[in-house]
């Protein structure tokens, strides 16, 4: 019986020591850096996050709801029209962090992180991108990205203040439109190639008919400064050097009748047969 009571008492023991066990491992948390947690007694939020390190919860009747605080990011898609009633869609990357101070506002009202992107931020992305697209015809929307950009983060970033999302950048990952303004965009580009090269042929053809009328003016001045060479003393000489350098590169040959004026002081050369020179000789 002795033993009995003794194995009956280890037991008892025994199952209280778990008991406690498991009650003081229920009765604190550890909340590690970047993360914050809600504590619900008996399913009610109570106010003021826990924020890293390690808390007290009374055992079994509560539950801590941990909410990562680091850089989330997600893509979302959104529609438009333009103010000029064309149809504009886009694709928007999106970086953001819950405010530590709201993470218990969050949990009352949106509950999980993926509420909050489908809940929250996807449809207000949605507004915000129409608020932007509004503003601008979709050719400025195009040319003026960055403009369209700053609009749409000033609408969210103040859409989602108030929920605790904390927008830190967002980033165009893709801009489309109608297929009309796609060949629209297209047909004028085509059209503006055209009107450039017609102006390069234009100016090319001005540019070649400045050249030769270039080339016209130094032929004549060319031959201007030859009519005077000729006329001063000694012109003679040119004449007969430019006449045998003429004979020369074009590859003929000496004639065999020269033409020479009686008068000495002739450029042109006279008349005589070089080949009865020859056979006299």
């Amino acid at each position: 019986m002795k033993d009995d009571l003794q194995n009956w008492q280890g037991i008892v023991g025994g199952a209280i020591a778990a008991i406690v066990l498991l009650i003081a491992l229920n009765s604190f948390i550890i909340i590690n850096p970047g993360e914050a947690g809600v504590l619900s007694i008996l399913g009610k939020a109570r106010d003021g996050a826990l924020l890293e390190g390690i808390h007290i919860k009374p055992p079994f009747v509560s539950v801590v709801d941990i909410y990562d605080l680091t850089v989330q990011k997600f893509e979302v898609p959104a529609q438009s029209s333009t103010k000029d009633l064309q149809d504009l869609s886009a694709r928007f990357a999106i970086n953001f962090r819950l405010d530590p101070t709201q993470v218990v506002e969050v949990r009352r009202k949106q509950g999980t992180l993926q509420n909050i992107v489908s809940k929250i931020i996807a449809p207000q992305t949605q507004e915000s991108f129409k608020i932007a697209a509004a503003r601008r015809t979709v050719e400025e929307a195009i040319t003026k990205r960055n403009e369209l950009k700053q609009d749409f983060d000033q609408a969210l970033g103040d859409r989602l203040d108030k929920y605790g999302i904390l927008v830190l950048d967002t980033s165009v990952v893709d801009l489309t439109f109608s297929p009309e303004f796609a060949r629209a965009v297209e047909e004028k580009q085509i059209a503006e190639q055209r009107a450039q090269r017609a102006v390069y042929v234009a100016q090319e053809a001005e540019q070649e008919a400045q050249a030769d009328i270039n080339r016209a003016k130094g032929r004549a001045e060319a031959q201007r400064l030859l009519a005077e060479t000729l006329k001063a003393q000694g012109g003679q000489l040119v004449l007969q050097k430019e006449a045998i350098e003429a004979w020369r590169t074009g590859g003929a040959q000496m004639p065999k009748v020269l033409v020479m004026d009686k008068d000495s002081n002739s450029s042109v050369p006279f008349l005589f047969n070089l080949g009865n020179i020859q056979e006299a000789n």
